[in-house]
């Protein structure tokens, strides 16, 4: 029994990290966008662009991180 908790405790751990990471390229996203609109609002649209582009590839990461991060989570309420 106490090593299925343990390992139940470690699948937990896994999920949350996960989630973190996914939050941690939410928020570098959300950072890029701000700054993307900022250098837009100067008219300054190649540096906007620039930032824009970052923002979708941090979005886009994001978005599969949180897909892994709930399967990962599903995967604990399954077992």
């Amino acid at each position: 029994m106490h090593e299925e908790n343990r390992e139940a405790a470690e699948r937990h751990e896994i999920a949350a990290q996960s989630h973190r990471k996914a939050a941690e390229q939410h928020e570098l996203a959300a950072q890029a966008h701000r700054t993307a609109a900022e250098h837009n609002e100067k008219g300054d649209g190649v540096a906007g662009s620039w930032h824009s582009e970052r923002a979708q590839e941090y979005s886009d990461h994001a978005y599969k991180l949180a897909e892994e991060a709930q399967a990962k989570s599903g995967q604990i309420l399954s077992l």
